[in-house]
């Protein structure tokens, strides 16, 4: 009997035991599914004219809502319980001047989040054509670049501070330009000059349509350098800055419009002159990288391509290229490559120069270095150490000169310095100002010997602290003295 009771009650405890683990495993933790959640595509591209296209939404989760950053790019749904939906995405007409973007931001059950990003194209006809082609002349235009810098070959001066001005040619305190001045100009010792311009404030900002009043005073001005047996270079210089701080993927639609339509119409009216008359493209474009280089390249060749689509002298004229901020380093590193030009060995690079910065333009003393008032290996202070130079003098010249050189001169394209210069230290007296004086002078001679002696075209910024432009009479001999001589 105690046998049986034992064997009854392990058995009573066998099955006490597996219904124990059987409602246990009712218990468990039940299996939680990741998030799925998709859009696709997750990149739309519009034409300038807008339109419809879907994407296919898919979740399990409950539900999903989604918004646009821009009201020009709207969605059928922002929200929806279903496994599966597609969403119809609708772009308007791009009305504005640019390329442009928007986000579409999908949420599923308020954590889990999915970006769509849609491109649409400026338009491509933002203002009328203003080509007047007719066909080309090629007389008075016999000089290819080598040849016409050899025949320039000497000093240039920039007429600064005039028909760049903001507000007008007489608007920061300089006389309008005379033929008198430019006859007093090639008296002194130059025999060419550069004309830094501005357009787009003469110009109608729905139709890029400049000012007939404003090209034939230009012209007039042109004019007066080609009688007086000056080569011209002529420009689109800071304009408000509508190129320089605009080259970027964003704006390089529409920079390109306004690019092409200026130079349509400033080819067109200065097509009658000889090679005496050279164009350039811009002025001291902002591009720091690979991409905004290859932004600022398609400016050049959308200039290079309008002028020559003018014909007649211009199908043969020389024309200026700016290096990316007209600076030698990134010049050196960025420019790899010349924009097409249908004529061959017809195209000038430009840079400028104003180093070392601490001598040429700093005007205040910084924690990371000192202004220099002095510079030159015989030009140093004895007493004024702080303010002599510890690096950008003569070697340095140099060496960024040698760059350029082997990058452009040697394979047959001049080199435009199209400004250089260095400030007047006025804050300055006696002794320490007449060696500040000295070392300037020293400065602007050894820049334009060293320039020429490598093949490229020296240009001295001026802005009316040289030449007197009212009495046509020489303000500052020594550096006029060193600039010629």
């Amino acid at each position: 009997m105690k046998k049986i009771h034992v064997l009854f009650l392990l058995m009573v405890a066998l099955v006490t035991f597996t219904v124990s683990c059987k409602k246990s495993d009712t218990t468990a933790t039940p299996v939680v599914l990741a998030p799925i959640f998709t859009v696709s595509p997750n990149s739309l591209s519009f034409t300038e004219a807008g339109g419809n296209s879907p994407v296919t939404v898919a979740m399990n989760g409950s539900s999903w809502t989604a918004t646009s950053d821009q009201t020009w790019c709207t969605l059928s749904a922002n929200s929806s319980s279903s496994a599966s939906s597609i969403v119809t995405i609708t772009a308007a007409a791009n009305t504005s001047a640019n390329l442009r973007t928007a986000t579409l931001t999908f949420i599923m059950d308020g954590k889990t989040t999915v970006s769509v990003y849609v491109l649409q194209a400026a338009p491509s006809n933002l203002y009328p054509s203003y080509k007047d082609s007719i066909a080309p002349d090629a007389m008075g235009m016999s000089s290819d670049a080598k040849t016409l810098a050899s025949k320039i070959n000497s000093i240039g001066l920039n007429i600064g501070n005039t028909l760049e001005a903001m507000g007008g040619e007489i608007a920061w305190g300089n006389p309008m330009i005379t033929n008198s001045f430019v006859q007093f100009a090639k008296k002194s010792g130059f025999n060419a000059v550069r004309l830094p311009c501005s357009w787009n404030q003469y110009a109608n900002q729905t139709t890029a349509k400049i000012s007939d009043t404003w090209l034939a005073r230009v012209k007039q001005v042109v004019q007066y350098c080609v009688d007086n047996n000056l080569y011209v270079i002529l420009n689109i210089h800071w304009d408000g800055g509508w190129l320089e701080n605009n080259c970027t993927t964003a704006k390089k639609d529409s920079v390109n419009a306004k690019q092409k339509a200026f130079w349509e119409q400033i080819a067109t009216t200065m097509r009658g002159f000889d090679e005496h008359v050279i164009f350039a493209s811009a002025n001291e474009p902002n591009a720091a990288d690979a991409t905004q280089m290859g932004v600022l390249l398609s400016y050049h060749q959308t200039f290079i391509d309008a002028v020559r689509s003018t014909g007649g002298k211009n199908a043969y004229r020389v024309l200026v290229v700016q290096g990316p901020n007209t600076d030698i380093g990134n010049t050196n590193t960025l420019m790899t490559t010349m924009p097409a030009d249908k004529v061959a060995n017809k195209l000038m690079a430009e840079v400028h120069f104003y180093t070392p910065y601490n001598f040429c333009g700093m005007t205040q003393d910084q924690t990371w270095g000192n202004q220099f008032y002095y510079w030159g290996a015989g030009n140093h202070s004895t007493t004024d150490l702080a303010h002599n130079p510890t690096w950008g003098e003569e070697a340095e010249v140099d060496r960024l000169f040698l760059l350029m050189k082997n990058q452009f001169v040697d394979k047959g394209i001049p080199v435009i310095i199209g400004e250089f210069g260095a400030i007047l230290r006025t804050n300055l007296t006696g002794s320490a100002f007449q060696l500040h004086l000295a070392s300037r002078a020293y400065f602007f001679n050894y820049v334009k010997k060293h320039a020429l002696a490598n093949g490229f075209l020296p240009f001295y910024w001026d802005t009316g602290g040289l030449l007197d432009r009212k009495n046509n009479t020489v303000l500052d001999q020594q550096d006029l003295d060193a600039l010629i001589n």
